[in-house]
């Protein structure tokens, strides 16, 4: 009993490990590191097959994002599998690690996947031109646009802004552009 709870420590140790380092950027977590202080007892080749298991099934449970009895079911059917089948240490191990680090995993995984730029405002107005290259354009409507982007992978920057004047037919084909999406939204949505 007390070998099953010195290996359920030890894989729940490396399993943080794996997850710091592959998931939440601490880069200098190494594989020998891990092997020194958690499992110098055994050989090379059994660590890194254990290392191999270990990031497998992590990416298994990350990339569905399992709920518990997903995961439950899931390493029931790794203890059953006839070659590479993990221990009942093992799955406890792994079900202690999920608990404590699945919101963490998911919220980086999310940030990681998430387009670059975000639209954080947009304002406008309309102004009469008192400078053209062409004569006829002085005194016309024109949109000054600003919009407001954000580059959700540095949260601590300022937002860059980008301003831009349309005429009328620029604003009116951005106009015929943006009801194109909301009808294609409405029809997804529905």
């Amino acid at each position: 009993m007390a070998d099953d709870e010195a290996t359920t420590t030890k894989v729940f140790g490396l399993l943080n490990g794996i997850a710091k380092r592959d998931y939440l950027g601490i880069g200098d977590i190494t594989d020998e590191y891990m092997k020194e202080e958690l499992f110098a007892d055994r050989s090379d080749e059994e660590f890194t097959a254990l290392v191999t298991k270990c990031k497998s099934l992590i990416k298994n449970v990350v990339s569905i994002d399992m709920d518990f009895n997903q995961l439950e079911a899931f390493l029931t059917s790794q203890m059953r599998k006839r070659e590479g089948a993990i221990s009942q240490a093992q799955a406890t191990a792994f079900t202690k690690f999920w608990r404590s680090n699945r919101s963490k995993i998911h919220e980086k995984v999310v940030s990681q996947s998430t387009f670059g730029n975000t639209l954080k405002d947009v304002s406008w107005r309309i102004d009469i031109k008192s400078q053209a290259k062409h004569i006829d354009q002085i005194n016309m409507p024109t949109a000054i646009v600003e919009l407001k982007l954000a580059d959700s992978s540095h949260l601590n920057k300022d937002p860059e802004h980008l301003r831009f004047e349309m005429d009328e037919n620029q604003l009116n084909q951005v106009i015929g552009n943006l009801e194109e999406i909301e009808k294609q939204i409405i029809a997804h949505c529905q």
